[in-house]
């Protein structure tokens, strides 16, 4: 099979039995993409441990972890010789670390692969775990959820404190990087322990990519063979409680403008029958960074209230860096989100009306032929662009693994999107999304004037410093009384000091 962007010439799934070094046999699985003309090997070595793994009262565990054995010492360099020995390949190597999946990914020209690989190998069989190190890095992560995430980034404030209402109570329900108490709690000895019990030779995907040698992967298998047996298993997917109408979170803090977030726990996971549909639903509703969906046109374009309005029916991390969705951030419970990005303080009520409005809209009516058609027609290119390198097609190829999908996700989302229907995409919609039980988060200040103004339901009329059409004027009367039902027992208010503790 052949794609014009990685021009691929085979991707072979693998869940097979390998020959280890001692000639013992081990069930081990590997996603292998070849790719003739790209002078470079790309790895993934996906281990199934995320932060949901983390013992309670160590969150955090996972992510620090997996950071000391990317950022620093091994057994065998200094994180200083690393970076000398790195640097004249152009080559690197780094952990990333959601939920349910940590990834090792690193990428390096054929020519170099000799040099390379035992630096990527170390960092896996033999971290040094150094007090310098394990000072220094939780000392970054604790610096970058006080200082980064509370102070400086408010939309992945929002994002982060919603993701953490909706599952709170679950494995789900904190930052991968843990909480700050339990950060604290954080010894070397922990550190030690938590990476041999789950990076595992047993619980290891071994992702390979580019224009690799088939010894390479036997090579790879035999060396992971080293690592101890698995012995845990993870926890049981997360179980989100029901929410009860519109559950307000407000995060109080002295800011420019008001970051927005709200959404609910779905059912659907990529591969299900009605993920397809939903993927082109939220593809006409809320592509993230496409001007040309609706929640843009109604609030960016038509009002010039902020810089971006999407939506989301998977995960979607670092929104703020990325156009693109990132693989490897796959979960067994997923959330249908929407982003509003900061709006002036006095649009706040009036923006969150606007887009509930609209989803209320599109659940009541469903999409329009016309609608329908031209999202199928886009996003059946647009997803091409999803994954354009080796290692973005390598790293959904394990997430589709993990969701037990054949074959490439990216054609077979085209696939599934070409024979669509509008009366199978407006029937998951019905059946899937919702505007009536819904958990908001808002970072804000004031939010006593704000919550009085929810719980009366009082207008919230705007007013431009441009002319503005009278057709969107109009329709700002609407919007401006639409009826948000919020209830004082269901709305929480949390100082920015005292978020992720």
């Amino acid at each position: 099979m052949k794609y014009s962007a990685a021009k691929v010439c085979t991707m072979i799934i693998v869940t097979a039995t390998i020959l280890s070094a001692c000639g013992t046999q081990t069930t081990d699985r590997a996603v292998l993409l070849a790719v003739e003309d790209d002078p470079t090997i790309s790895f993934r070595l996906c281990f199934y441990v995320g932060s949901q793994c983390d013992p309670e009262g160590k969150e955090g565990l996972a992510a620090l972890t997996a950071t000391m054995m990317s950022g620093g010492a091994t057994t065998v360099r200094s994180y200083e010789e690393i970076l000398e020995e790195l640097y004249p390949m152009a080559a690197s190597y780094g952990f990333s670390v959601d939920k349910e999946m940590s990834v090792l990914t690193g990428r390096v020209h054929i020519d170099n692969l000799e040099e390379y690989y035992p630096l990527l190998l170390d960092a896996v069989l033999r971290p040094g775990f150094t007090d310098a190190d394990f000072n220094r890095l939780k000392t970054n992560m604790i610096n970058g959820i006080e200082k980064s995430l509370r102070y400086s980034d408010d939309e992945e404030l929002a994002k982060a404190a919603l993701y953490n209402f909706i599952y709170e109570g679950t494995p789900y329900g904190y930052l991968n990087a843990g909480r700050l108490s339990s950060l604290n709690n954080i010894t070397l000895d922990d550190v030690r322990d938590f990476h041999r019990t789950w990076f595992t030779r047993d619980n290891v995907v071994v992702g390979l990519g580019g224009s690799y040698e088939p010894s390479l992967l036997k090579r790879l298998m035999e060396d992971l063979h080293t690592l101890p047996e698995s012995a845990t298993e993870p926890p049981s997917p997360p179980t989100p409680v029901d929410i009860n109408g519109l559950e307000l979170l407000v995060v109080e803090k002295q800011c420019d403008a008001t970051a927005i977030s709200f959404g609910f726990p779905i059912q659907v996971l990529r591969g299900d029958e009605d993920f397809w549909a939903l993927a082109l639903f939220n593809s006409w509703f809320g592509e993230h960074r496409n001007s040309s969906s609706h929640l843009y046109q109604i609030i960016r374009e038509a009002r010039g209230m902020n810089y971006g309005d999407y939506s989301y029916i998977e995960i979607f991390p670092n929104g703020g860096r990325r156009q693109m969705p990132a693989p490897n951030n796959a979960r067994r419970q997923q959330l249908f989100e929407v982003w509003i990005r900061p709006v002036q303080h006095e649009h706040r009520h009036f923006v969150l009306r606007a887009a509930m409005r609209e989803l209320k809209n599109i659940v009541d009516n469903g999409m329009t032929e016309e609608q329908f058609n031209l999202t199928k027609k886009f996003l059946h290119k647009y997803v091409l662009q999803y994954a354009t390198t080796t290692s973005d097609r390598l790293g959904y190829a394990i997430d589709s693994k993990f969701y037990g999908i054949r074959g490439d996700y990216i054609e077979l989302l085209r696939s599934r999107i070409s024979k669509l229907t509008l009366e199978q995409v407006n029937d998951a919609i019905r059946r899937h999304i919702q505007y009536e039980n819904m958990k908001i988060a808002m970072v804000t200040q004031d939010a006593e004037s704000l919550i009085e103004a929810f719980v009366t339901n009082a207008p919230s009329p705007v007013t431009y410093s441009t002319p503005i059409p009278s057709e969107i004027l109009a329709e700002d009367e609407e919007i401006a009384v639409f009826p948000l039902p919020f209830y004082r027992e269901n709305i929480r208010v949390v100082a920015v000091d005292d978020m992720f503790e």
